[in-house]
């Protein structure tokens, strides 16, 4: 049984509770981090806990009163739980005032929510599909207008995964006005010659810690990289094409809507990234 942390407290999962009036569970209004653990170690955690910085400015949400001990609750779930390989889930959600309502509840008297738990991922980095890669769709992307907030707004995105695995691939890219805006639940790169492509940071996607993390040492080894709006025939004509997250890290894809990259198999630029980023992240991990 996980311990997980609900509130201020440490409490077994079985006995870990939220208010049915909490606005994360009524009307979404939460916003969510995911930090990856390899070797019992977390990875990017200042990226994460500044971007959840922001998603909370973004949305006007109240920090909780224990943002700045996030570090420590983290290690204390990673060590409770036996965690080596795995992720830590962190919400918050602008909680509950005791009863619903569209407008914010006063900050002053209602604080937020924060919960943590863990996941355990045995051999994490070693992910088989990364090996092989993975097959993406295109779909429609219908998302509100505000991408960039890591917010707990996840249906539609849920429902992408759906159709993908509806179509026997493993995830799906989304499109508006003819361009990829992003994967599922990463970011979406094509490699055409020795350029890198990659959409360029709006409100149109999420800013993903591990993008900024394969970008950085992308260029530090040289490669050349272009943050710009590529098209679905842009990334079926690519010689290879990736995805990255906290959680996948990089991962390689070899067809998308039913088109191989190349020779079907990973190329050799998501591969040396995804050994470039598991390197260099695991010398900063704490």
């Amino acid at each position: 049984m996980r311990t997980v942390y609900v509130n201020g407290e440490y409490l077994p999962e079985t006995e870990a509770t939220v208010s049915i009036f909490d606005r994360g569970f009524l009307m979404a209004d939460g916003v969510y981090e995911v930090t990856s653990v390899l070797g019992g170690k977390l990875i990017d955690f200042g990226g994460h806990l500044a971007r959840l910085e922001r998603s909370l400015s973004e949305l006007d949400m109240k920090k909780p009163a224990a943002f700045d001990d996030l570090l420590d609750i983290h290690r204390e779930l990673v060590r409770v739980n036996g965690i080596t390989d795995g992720l830590v889930y962190l919400q918050v959600t602008r909680g509950s005032d005791g009863d619903r309502d569209f407008v914010f509840p006063d900050p002053e008297t209602t604080e937020p929510t924060l919960v943590l738990f863990t996941q355990s991922k045995p051999g994490l980095a070693d992910n088989p599909a990364a090996k092989t890669g993975i097959k993406v769709i295109g779909i429609e992307d219908i998302r509100w207008g505000r991408r960039d907030i890591k917010t707990v707004q996840l249906l539609y995105p849920s429902m992408g995964k759906m159709m993908a695995k509806k179509a026997g691939a493993d995830d799906a890219w989304m499109i508006e006005d003819g361009h990829v805006t992003e994967g599922t639940s990463n970011n979406a790169y094509i490699v055409k010659g020795n350029t890198i492509v990659t959409r360029h940071l709006s409100t149109d996607i999420l800013h993903g810690i591990t993008r900024a993390a394969v970008l950085r040492f992308a260029r530090e080894a040289q490669m050349r990289v272009e943050e710009r709006a590529f098209t679905m025939d842009e990334a079926k004509a690519a010689d290879e094409a990736f995805v990255t997250s906290a959680s996948a890290f990089v991962m390689p894809v070899v067809e998308i809507d039913g088109t191989a990259l190349g020779d079907g198999t990973p190329g050799p630029v998501a591969r040396r990234l995804r050994d470039i980023y598991l390197e260099e992240s695991l010398k900063s991990a704490v």
